[in-house]
């Protein structure tokens, strides 16, 4: 087989790979649009109840994180018994976002919460598929056969609010940097999930001086933590007590940060914070070496992802944050085959979930390191020189990589 059919087979099963996992995500999620509004048990039994209950309980300016109340408003929704009462663990600056949700019904709230998680993620890989030179291949659709993506849609949590705000960020950080702060406000939904990003990103802040980025994402949490107070002036002392019930610390996670605490020290919680605070050190230092050419799309990929698998606990639909760093490197890469192997990721963990490996599983520690790995190998191959790829397939990836946002802002500072 010579160098060029090699290349073009490579291809070919890549292709194929990705449009048979998109399309039979497309499948999956269409089924689930359709049974999520329509089964009562379907939307009770997921995490979506736990935001509809705390709508229901903002729309009277009650308690959110009163345990008689939620459990009374759950259990009437048909959560299970053999589940605990739920809280929302985000900040009460998210509060306002579950406020909509109290307006309606179960299951009218349940179709609307998963067309906003879809949305989220359609704009999200479109915007991410722009930022890559619209492309004219299929290496977007991964987008949707992403198996943490999947989870985050079926189960009703809130990473895809952050994954947009991530992207937002990133498209609009060298253009409209008040705009690019305020995005960071559906980041911080999830805070615990990019600390790494965040020290590097305030660092980026002082550098480059681009404080109307810090003055956008400031108004932002302000302004929802101020509707959070009017909706429930105690949020933050409720929801401190809630963080601190032995239930909620001594819960495991399948992450490394919750796996390195059970192993070493169960009964030391700030063990979980280590690894935090080990990346963190690292990724000021990674930023500090690449600061006069800095790129947010190409050099903060990899900070994403360290930073998930180093978060202080992780699920694995929080791990749909790493869907840009990973189309950013199935774009640059010259090695077809490894996007046949990231679908085939997807597919194998969509289908460790539908065989019966609930959430808790100590299955998925591993899937934020093999995402990691998966974008190591793809980046060290983004360079090699492969038979039929040609000169100016080349030339092409340089050019948009020179016209993603910012770049040129970035350049121009230094």
């Amino acid at each position: 087989m010579t160098g060029k059919t090699r290349a073009n087979s490579d291809n070919d099963l890549a292709e194929l790979s990705i449009a048979t996992a998109g399309g039979l995500a497309f499948a999956l999620i269409a089924m689930f649009l359709l049974v999520a509004p329509l089964a009562g048990k379907a939307a009770s039994t997921r995490d979506y109840v736990v935001f509809w209950a705390t709508g229901q309980q903002l729309a009277h300016h009650a308690n959110p994180y009163d345990t008689a109340a939620m459990g009374r408003i759950e259990r009437n929704a048909g959560l299970p018994a053999g589940y605990g009462i739920l809280y929302m663990r985000n900040p009460p600056w998210a509060l306002p976002l579950a406020l909509p949700l109290g307006l309606v019904n179960l299951r009218v709230g349940a179709l609307l919460w998963s067309l906003e998680l879809l949305g989220c993620l359609l704009v999200s890989g479109r915007l991410i598929w722009e930022m890559h030179g619209r492309r004219q291949n299929r290496i977007h659709w991964l987008m949707l056969s992403f198996a943490p993506s999947l989870c985050c849609l079926m189960v009703g949590q809130t990473a895809l609010f952050a994954l947009l705000g991530l992207v937002l960020f990133q498209r609009l950080q060298g253009t409209r940097p008040f705009l690019a702060g305020m995005a960071l406000w559906l980041c911080a939904l999830k805070p615990h999930l990019l600390l790494p990003f965040g020290a590097v990103l305030l660092l980026w802040i002082a550098v480059t001086k681009s404080y109307r980025v810090l003055a956008g994402a400031v108004t932002a949490l302000a302004a929802s933590s101020a509707v959070a107070a009017l909706l429930y002036p105690a949020a933050w002392s409720g929801y401190s007590a809630m963080m601190h019930a032995p239930v909620i610390e001594e819960e495991f996670i399948p992450c490394l940060s919750v796996v390195l605490r059970e192993w070493f020290f169960p009964r030391s919680l700030w063990v979980q914070y280590l690894p935090a605070a080990v990346a963190c050190a690292w990724a000021l230092a990674y930023y500090w070496r690449r600061r006069h050419t800095w790129n947010w799309m190409s050099d903060g990929s990899l900070l994403a992802l360290v930073s998930l698998v180093a978060a202080p606990y992780c699920w694995l639909y929080d791990q749909a944050l790493a869907l840009p760093a990973l189309l950013d490197a199935a774009y640059r890469t010259r090695v077809r085959s490894l996007l046949t192997v990231l679908a085939g990721l997807s597919v194998l963990v969509v289908a460790a979930m539908i065989y019966g490996f609930k959430i808790i599983s100590g299955v998925y520690v591993l899937t934020a390191p093999v995402w990691l790995a998966w974008y190591l190998a793809a980046c060290a191959t983004a360079g090699a020189s492969k038979a039929g790829i040609g000169a100016e397939e080349a030339e092409a990836g340089k050019r948009v990589a020179d016209e993603l946002p910012g770049a040129a802002a970035v350049r121009g500072s230094h």
